[in-house]
């Protein structure tokens, strides 16, 4: 039967790396932790003190400083896991996981799944045929040297790049290996790790190369696997469940994504809210448990891949576009109509634009095919336009020679809105509070992707609370955020209740502004 040998990298909340440690090991796993060198001496203690006399629990012999980007990570794992190999020498198996990761299936499932398919699990794409990386470096990543830290030694990271490229000191991939990348949440076999760590002692040349490369985590492991094993006995895949945003971070889960992490085909789950702590404990509590039966359904990949699909940014590598004019202009009124039911806010500014001159634009960073005039091509796409968004709305403004213009948002973009309330301009926000019917939500998760027409009762019976729950997570976070001139218009309010708030977002009297809260049907479905 299988048993895990989890590599744990951490560099914070000793409290939470014990509870993991134990909650793991419980069942019969053991784990290998790498406690980052930058971290709190103190912190490391208490994690070696609380967990000492557990047999199930190592420590990397040597602790190294980790940076985002860097060998470190790697070097890191490499160190856990060679103290993993020497410590548990009956593992079958060796999983990365980081502080943030959680179990979504119990530890008897986990195992039966290992046991069912003697193979690996590592995303392992070619590096430069894939699509992988989105935007920033791609082949710059290998063929020059990066000695500094994209994050913390910005300027020397591009003065030493731009200098190699310069001079031409372009330098040559090892020639027997291809290069693949994937994500750094993987699980190997125990052969598959005894290859790799022979072939780092034989292949010092190849282990220097990437000691020189950006962000190698995403490539080492990766390529290794793919050259020492054969290709039916890895699949390209990770075991772990992450999704990102639009703007390529991570998605973080709460209390109320307990049943939406459990019908995904994954054992485990990042990034899990550090204020999560119910979450963190039914989990904790299933993976000891001897439940084996779990309901996998299709809308959980398919969520993933709605997500990951629609343009993963990805890690930043570079100065974006809109950052070589950061401002929208002081001068300028930007008015954002946030709604979760997009004909709503259709509606509500179609009225706008009938009572008043001020232009308006529907949801162009949430529809593909919202009306926008020829810009250049930054409209052409979603991902451009998100990408480039204060380019796009500048451009909007001088196209529509105005200094107010209005647009629609999604209430779930919240980072959209963070970022236009930092700009120097005036920025107004108006959100709308609607009441959500099951067939709604329903028809909300069809047209997102969570759902198909075929999907059964019970899948979308586990679906609806998760849904509903997320629409009231969102608008509990844009009030979180406290923005300024923030206001907010509902669907059990009177037109006369409603009256007030959309004349002081519009800077209307209220005459006029009781017209569009008298619109038609303004909240029908």
């Amino acid at each position: 039967m299988a048993r895990i040998a989890f590599i744990l990298l951490c560099h914070k909340d000793p409290e939470a790396i014990i509870r993991q440690a134990r909650q793991l090991t419980a069942v019969g796993d053991c784990i290998s932790i790498h406690f980052d060198a930058r971290a709190p001496a103190a912190s490391y203690a208490m994690i070696r003190e609380a967990l000492a006399d557990d047999p199930s629990v190592t420590f990397a012999k040597k602790r190294v400083r980790c940076g985002w980007g860097e060998w470190s990570l790697v070097q890191a794992t490499l160190h856990a896991v060679e103290a993993a190999v020497e410590a548990f020498p009956r593992a079958t198996h060796f999983y990365m996981v980081s502080g943030d990761c959680m179990a979504i299936k119990s530890a008897q499932y986990a195992h039966a799944v290992l046991d069912a398919d003697d193979v690996d699990y590592i995303e392992s794409f070619d590096f430069f045929e894939s699509d992988w990386i989105k935007t920033g470096m791609k082949e710059e990543r290998l063929i020059y040297r990066h000695w500094f830290n994209e994050r913390t030694q910005k300027t020397w990271f591009y003065r030493s790049w731009w200098l190699q490229r310069r001079l031409g000191l372009e330098r040559e991939i090892p020639a027997d290996i291809q290069v693949m990348i994937g994500s750094q949440w993987w699980c190997l076999r125990r052969r598959t790790i005894e290859w790799i760590m022979d072939f780092v002692r034989r292949r010092r040349d190849v282990v220097r190369f990437f000691r020189t490369t950006w962000i190698p985590d995403e490539t080492f492991f990766q390529t290794l696997v793919r050259h020492l094993v054969p290709e039916p006995e890895i699949r390209t895949r990770t075991l772990t469940f992450l999704m990102f945003t639009d703007y390529g971070m991570p998605v973080t889960f709460h209390d109320d994504h307990y049943d939406l992490l459990l019908s995904q085909d994954y054992l485990f789950a990042r990034k899990i809210s550090p204020e999560a702590a119910r979450l963190r404990a039914w989990l904790g509590d299933l993976y000891a448990s001897d439940r084996i039966e779990f309901q996998i359904s299709d809308e959980g990949r398919r969520l993933y891949h709605f997500l990951t699909g629609r343009g993963r940014i990805g890690r930043r590598f570079a100065p974006r576009f809109w950052e070589t004019e950061t401002s929208l202009g002081r001068e300028r009124e930007l008015l954002i109509v946030a709604c979760k039911k997009w004909h709503v806010a259709k509606r509500l500014v179609g009225s706008i634009k009938h009572h008043t001159n001020i232009p308006a634009i529907e949801y162009l960073f949430n529809e593909e095919d919202t009306p926008l005039p020829d810009l250049g091509g930054i409209q052409s796409t979603l991902e451009k336009r998100t990408r480039h968004r204060r380019a796009l709305m500048r451009m909007l403004f001088d196209y529509h020679e105005t200094d107010r213009l209005i647009f629609c948002i999604d209430t779930a973009n919240l980072d959209l809105m963070q970022d236009f309330f930092s700009d120097r301009n005036v920025t107004r926000l108006l959100e709308i509070e609607c009441t959500f019917s099951d067939d709604f939500l329903i028809g909300h998760a069809q047209r997102v992707g969570l759902a198909g027409a075929q999907t059964s009762e019970e899948t979308l019976k586990q679906l609806l609370p998760t849904i509903r729950y997320d629409v009231v997570f969102e608008a509990d976070r844009i009030r979180d955020a406290g923005f300024p001139n923030h206001t907010r218009i509902r669907e059990s309010n009177t037109p006369e209740q409603n009256a007030p708030p959309i004349a002081a977002f519009l800077s209307l009297p209220e005459e006029s502004a009781r017209g569009i809260a008298e619109t038609p049907h303004l909240f029908a479905d």
